[in-house]
């Protein structure tokens, strides 16, 4: 009885949870796609650090170049010799200036490599955490590693 109870509470739970983040999704335009290329990492047994160099593409307006640092803390394990990365840029309004996706994102991760692998990523932050990055494709990646837990992203902006 007890554990049904707590099945059905944490049901309902999740399904508040995700009509709110679909509602909250919805408020949100897509204003570009952020692309990121890095070169080697190492994955230590509970996390890692990655920096790489980033361009804000969107239609009508200059590449706004960024510079980012991942941080990740889980299970990581490996290395990698480089990686690339592309999300879209979800914000509540349909530019963003020079600059405006300089800040700090936290989210989940997943990825796992063989010679050549695949990861993913959903990244929220920015100015009051109002702006998402929603992976449009597979991370990309070359090494032998596998990592799974929290990510950070900082995003500063880059020449």
């Amino acid at each position: 009885m007890r554990r049904s109870l707590l099945l059905a509470g944490l049901t309902a739970a999740s399904l508040a949870a995700s009509v709110a983040g679909a509602n909250a999704q919805s408020r949100l335009v897509q204003v570009g796609v952020l692309e990121c290329r890095g070169g080697a990492s190492i994955g230590f047994v509970v996390g890692s650090v990655t920096h790489l160099g980033c361009v804000l593409r969107a239609d009508g307006l200059p590449e706004d170049r960024y510079v980012a640092t991942i941080r990740k803390v889980g299970i990581d394990l490996g290395i990698t010799q480089e990686t690339a990365l592309a999300w879209g840029v979800f914000a509540p309004v349909n530019r963003l200036g020079p600059g405006d996706l300089s800040g700090n994102y936290a989210g989940a991760q997943g990825s796992a490599s063989v010679g050549v692998g695949l990861g993913g990523n959903v990244l929220v932050g920015g100015s009051n955490n109002s702006i998402a990055l929603q992976p449009l494709s597979v991370q990309g990646q070359v090494g032998l590693n596998v990592a799974a837990g929290l990510e950070s992203l900082e995003l500063r902006p880059g020449r």
